[in-house]
């Protein structure tokens, strides 16, 4: 049983871990406690078996993995983010843009959802932050659904979903977690998530005009006393495509010395053209845009001009996603003040806020750290490789395999537990099978979004819980009497939107060229069209038939003829003896006698 016991410590500890954390014990305890039990017994049944390769001394190594941890630079970015999308949601951003969204978007059906998808995106690119993202639009969104008649399923169900973009749209705090534990660069992480990020936006959208389409009462329109900004979607095209022409103008003019960044440079004049007009058209009540166009602009233009900050930054090579992360935070208070809203105890709440989601992943870093130098000393990632490896289906039933086993973790694992746990054992074993780890990561930070999505711990689904009304009250607007939302609402609202992430990691799966853009295009060069030609020695071609003429001094051996034919006299070697002394005859070409020292 003991031999049993040894040869098998591997399955054993990682199922230990499991039970660990299904009793309810806190993560980075339950690894750092499973790392150092398994650690004695390892000692102890070492004589017993090969695989295990643990001594006493070998804790001496745990300070310097606990240093790599806190001196480890990536991780800086957690804070910055963090504490960037806390100052944003106190700001009022996500308030200013539901109710501006919401009324662009209003007259048609299905408009409040839509807008909250779109601003669902446009905050998971400026804060990164679930938590934030679903409470501000709980908040703000629900009680408009709920006054004008929208299903409650579908109101919690989009609230829930849009809040988890966070997860996959850069600057997502998951992709930085998983580009340190993949090894990889948190900037290619960003630009190979961004167009699957994208994509999901653009799928919860299309589920929403499907239910429009079949469920046409779910999501009625705004009734025309709801849009107090009035109509104005013309004046709003218009000024967009007046950007739109001075931007390529910049462009243009821009392009002979700017080169591609030139793309940029020009959109962000046209956009910074418009935006001064608005403000000036506003502020001067020229009113040459309708009122709806200048709420648009003013709006829309902060948050994009942060999130170019942050990740147009990155993406040019300009910042590192740290620095991206600082300038970010910077950013977010310089708009929390514009807007009057920056005051100490904001700052103090960010903070606090930020100190406990900070010190909540470095715990759990260094738990995981104790537990991996004990299963690597027991050979337990050898074992994972070899049972993921060995998986029917090759490259593809490994993906399957693996995103099936993420889908059900998540069902009792957030994301910061699965990216500390999980990925650092199956990275070995996609990496010995081809996988590109960028591309590997994408899909699995798309599939850790269902953990804020399904019970009995999905986070999404409580902070939206917590915000969401409990008992009947009174509408102020229209004095009508709103019921609540139920627990089961919320859940299976957010039933179709978890099979919308499954269908995504499908299409990531079938179509990688989404995540492996950011290579960018290359050369176009094949390589089997290279030929490399060295420079021959010596006078005459062919030597030793080696590529370029590659021959001995004075031509190859084998290809010299006897006297008789014409051939080459014997060379002779150069004497550096005595005055007078006779040159020696060069060393016999026949290697089969040894050679004379005469």
């Amino acid at each position: 049983m003991i031999e049993f016991i040894a040869e098998n410590l591997a399955p054993i500890m990682f199922a230990s871990l499991i039970v660990f954390l299904l009793l309810g014990y806190p993560v980075a305890f339950s690894l750092a406690a499973n790392g150092l039990l398994f650690f004695i017994i390892g000692v102890e049944l070492a004589p017993l078996s090969d695989s295990i390769n643990l001594s006493w001394p070998l804790l001496n190594a745990l300070p310097d993995r606990f240093w790599g941890v806190m001196s480890n630079d990536t991780l800086l970015a957690i804070p910055f983010f963090t504490f960037m999308g806390i100052v944003l949601e106190k700001s009022g951003m996500a308030e200013d843009l539901l109710d501006t969204i919401g009324q662009l978007f209003g007259p048609i059906r299905g408009g409040l959802a839509y807008a909250v998808i779109f601003v669902g995106a446009l905050l998971a690119a400026t804060t990164g932050v679930v938590a934030a993202s679903v409470i501000a639009m709980g908040l703000i969104s629900l009680p408009i659904m709920l006054r004008y008649g929208y299903d409650r399923k579908v109101a919690s169900g989009v609230i829930a979903a849009s809040g988890t973009l966070a997860q996959i749209i850069p600057p997502s705090l998951v992709l930085i977690v998983l580009a340190d534990q993949l090894g990889r660069s948190v900037g290619d992480m960003y630009a190979g998530a961004l167009i699957p990020g994208l994509v999901l936006t653009g799928l919860y959208m299309v589920y929403i005009l499907i239910m429009t389409i079949l469920k046409r009462d779910s999501m009625p329109a705004l009734p025309l006393e709801a849009r107090t900004l009035g109509s104005g979607v013309t004046s709003l095209f218009i000024a967009l495509a007046v950007a739109a022409g001075i931007a390529y103008a910049a462009h243009v003019y821009l392009y002979p010395t700017q080169g591609e960044n030139a793309d940029i440079l020009g959109g962000t004049v046209g956009v910074a053209f418009i935006y001064i007009v608005a403000l000036l058209d506003r502020g001067l009540k020229i009113n040459a845009m309708s009122r709806l166009a200048q709420q648009v602009i003013i709006v829309l233009i902060p948050p994009l001009a942060l999130i170019f900050l942050v990740l147009g930054t990155i993406f040019l090579g300009i910042a590192t996603p740290t620095e991206g992360g600082a300038m970010g935070a910077v950013g977010a208070l310089i708009m929390a003040a514009a807007k009057g809203r920056l005051n100490l105890d904001v700052v103090r709440g960010a903070l606090t806020a930020t100190t406990r989601l900070s010190a909540f992943v470095l715990f759990i870093l260094i738990g995981a750290r104790v537990f991996s130098l004990t299963f690597y000393g027991v050979n337990g990632h050898i074992w994972v490789e070899h049972l993921l490896t060995a998986m029917p289906g090759g490259e593809t039933g490994f993906l399957i395999a693996v995103n099936l086993l993420v889908f059900f973790l998540a069902f009792f694992l957030d994301f910061f537990e699965l990216a500390f746990i999980i990925v650092p054992l199956l990275a070995p074993a996609a990496d010995k099978l081809g996988i590109d780890l960028i591309w590997f990561g994408v899909l699995l930070g798309i599939n850790m979004q269902t953990s804020f999505m399904h019970p009995p711990f999905g986070f999404a689904l409580f902070y939206l819980r917590s915000v969401a009304a409990k008992v009947p009250y009174l509408d102020k607007i229209t004095g009508k009497s709103i019921q609540p939302v139920t627990t089961g609402q919320i859940y299976w609202g957010a039933v179709p939107f978890v099979g919308i992430q499954i269908v995504m990691v499908g299409l990531t799966i079938m179509f990688p060229q989404m995540v492996m853009h950011y290579k960018g295009t290359g050369t176009g060069v094949d390589p089997n069209t290279i030929k490399i030609e060295v420079p021959g020695f010596g006078a005459g071609g062919g030597g030793l038939g080696l590529p370029g003429g590659l021959q001995l001094p004075g031509g190859s051996p084998l290809d010299q003829k006897p006297a008789d034919q014409g051939g080459a006299q014997p060379q002779t070697a150069p004497s550096f003896g005595s005055p007078g002394a006779q040159p020696q005859p060069a060393p016999s070409n026949d290697l089969s006698q040894p050679p004379s020292f005469k």
